[in-house]
């Protein structure tokens, strides 16, 4: 097994000032899609309007994440921080050890959980979507299922949140100041 540091995840050269990590647009992705979220949860209209424009929005909030994910900068970049399984291997047995392995961007978890919220706000946007139209109107498993979809989101969501402040403190780093600022840096 090989040698996983017990520093925290940014390089020794990051200095008090941090390591800029995130870019504006992921940033701006980042908490946009936390307010149409939020807005969603507690916006009670009865499927009108509001909650279907809010979940069209975050639908395309998300594709446009995705095509940054090809043509954005290193850390936004897919390839830079793709869950593969050799990658969540690694990371899990770091953790299990009691190391933060160092990771810039989102760690192999913390991509893996990015994904599935994407895909289950794609889901969402699909599934509210098909509601609206003449084949799927009130047919009750889409309805079932899109609730379900929304139930897990939200699940997901307090999880990853959750799961920032732990890593935050494992890695000794500041990981929702970076979200809004774009430096991450130590403590």
């Amino acid at each position: 097994m090989r040698d996983v540091p017990a520093k925290p995840p940014l390089p020794a050269t990051a200095g008090p000032a941090g390591v800029r990590v995130w870019d504006l647009f992921v940033r701006l992705f980042h908490w946009s899609l936390v307010a149409c979220v939020l807005a969603n949860f507690f916006v009670i209209d009865n499927g009108e309007t509001v909650h279907q424009w809010l979940g069209y929005g975050a639908s395309a909030l998300v594709l446009a994440r995705v095509v940054w994910g090809f043509i954005g900068p290193r850390h936004a970049r897919f390839e830079s921080f793709f869950p593969t399984p050799a990658r969540l291997r690694a990371h899990v047995q770091a953790l299990l050890h009691s190391h933060a392995d160092a990771h810039l961007g989102h760690n192999p978890l913390g991509a893996l959980m990015m994904l599935a919220l994407m895909a289950l706000v794609l889901g969402l946007g699909l599934t509210g979507w098909l509601q609206t139209t003449d084949q799927f109107w009130g047919v009750d498993w889409l309805e079932d299922l899109h609730e379900a979809l929304a139930q897990g989101l939200v699940a997901l969501a307090g999880l990853h949140a959750l799961s920032a402040l732990v890593m935050g403190r494992i890695e000794r780093t500041r990981l929702i100041r970076a979200m809004v600022t774009g430096v991450k840096q130590r403590y």
